[in-house]
């Protein structure tokens, strides 16, 4: 799309937007603005329209929607999905093992998601949503993520920085947008990385990411620098560990085989989940001016439709907002909150569904950030803004 037929296709949004406002008062919050996908994504979106959630809005007003069960945390739930993983991650290293060269692509990709299940386990272990106990918490989100070659305790500090700070312009740590500001002062190689990242390459992206913050002591407080060094040390011994092991009885090729491919296809996901739960062409980051935990949790977040046996081996991390309502909510009882949460606030929830439709429109549109809140696509940069929330 040509940055002329974008800007204008943005004005037409506007003046929708201005007449929906107008004409329209049935929002439990009577808010007067709108996000809505461009014409070109808007089939891979449930709701057309989606009202942008007011700043006075508190999470305290939405929490009071949620059922208490849901913050239940069940021993045997939590095994069932560790044992789930185990097994989905085991059976994809049999196959493997097993399978022709020309099977290997999809045995590599179904073992990348299945590894994305061990992450998911951590993940809750990080929010201490997994169990009870702090030390088993610890315990198995460090051992869930060893064969990721993550450091448990350096990643859990720098995720929860992303969740006091969803859609932050400037200060978010999972998925920052690169601005105009940053375009213009960029050489022509980092622009060249700016196109490879946020276009044809995105599902490396997280290799980045996680080089760049899970390592580097900068990115810590002195109080913490001590756990995170021990997590990152288990790492590295792990690494080095299995590195030999598999060298040793496969050779190089094996390591590859059997680690490094399904490792990249892990990453796969990890950019991708990470990519689709803040960003689409509609939807903004906000200044701190602009920004309010509810606002960007519900309204800027959002939740994606998968197939059924990803939603399955990724134990329901598409079921994103009240995950971002609440860290406390076990993944398997994600589902319920959601339900919960759309009787009264569906009117604010962007709900998509994954496919080609909806990830093209993001890696083709959502290049360079506009100061007015605007996606624009390489290498164009200067269109008017639809709108400048309050």
């Amino acid at each position: 799309m040509t940055a002329a037929a974008c800007c204008s296709e943005e004005r037409d949004i506007a003046s929708q937007n201005n007449h929906n406002s107008n004409s329209d008062n049935s929002s439990p919050q009577d808010s007067k603005e709108y996000l809505v996908p461009p014409g070109d994504c808007m089939s891979a979106f449930k709701y057309k329209k989606v009202r942008v959630p007011p700043k006075d809005l508190k999470l305290a007003d939405i929490m009071q929607t949620i059922p208490k069960e849901v913050f239940d945390k069940n021993p045997w739930k939590a095994l069932f999905c560790v044992l789930l993983s185990v097994a989905a991650s085991s059976l994809g290293v049999y196959w493997i093992h097993k399978s022709p060269w020309f099977l290997l692509p999809l045995v590599w990709f179904y073992t990348g998601t299945a590894w994305t299940g061990l992450f998911v386990i951590a993940h809750d272990c990080g929010h201490r949503a997994f169990a009870k106990s702090r030390l088993v918490n610890d315990i198995v989100g460090t051992l869930a993520m060893l064969p990721l070659i993550y450091p448990f305790e350096a990643w859990r500090i720098q995720h929860n920085i992303h969740h006091q700070n969803t859609n932050l312009l400037d200060v978010d740590n999972a998925w920052q947008p690169f601005q105009t500001t940053h375009w213009e002062q960029a050489s022509s190689f980092q622009r060249l990385v700016f196109r490879i990242v946020k276009g044809p390459m995105w599902w490396f992206a997280s290799v980045g990411h996680w080089l760049k913050y899970h390592f580097h002591m900068g990115y810590f407080k002195d109080s913490q620098k001590k756990r995170v060094l021990f997590s990152c040390a288990l790492v590295v011994v792990f690494f080095v560990g299995m590195t030999t092991f598999l060298v040793h009885q496969t050779g190089w090729l094996g390591f590859v085989k059997y680690w490094l491919v399904p490792w990249i296809f892990y990453h796969f996901w990890m950019s991708t989940f990470t990519m689709i739960h803040h960003t689409a062409p509609h939807i903004p980051f906000l200044t701190k001016e602009q920004w309010s935990n509810a606002r960007a949790s519900l309204g800027l977040t959002v939740h994606c439709d998968y197939p059924f046996w990803i939603v399955l081996l990724c134990h329901n991390i598409n079921v994103h907002i009240p995950h971002h309502i609440s860290t406390q909510i076990p993944m398997y009882n994600l589902w319920k909150a959601h339900d919960a949460l759309k009787q009264k606030w569906s009117p604010y929830m962007n709900e998509a569904q994954f496919g080609w439709t909806l990830l093209s429109a993001i890696i083709r549109r959502c290049h360079i950030y506009d100061d007015e809140l605007t996606y624009v696509s390489f290498p164009k940069k200067n269109i008017s803004s639809t709108k400048s929330l309050s």
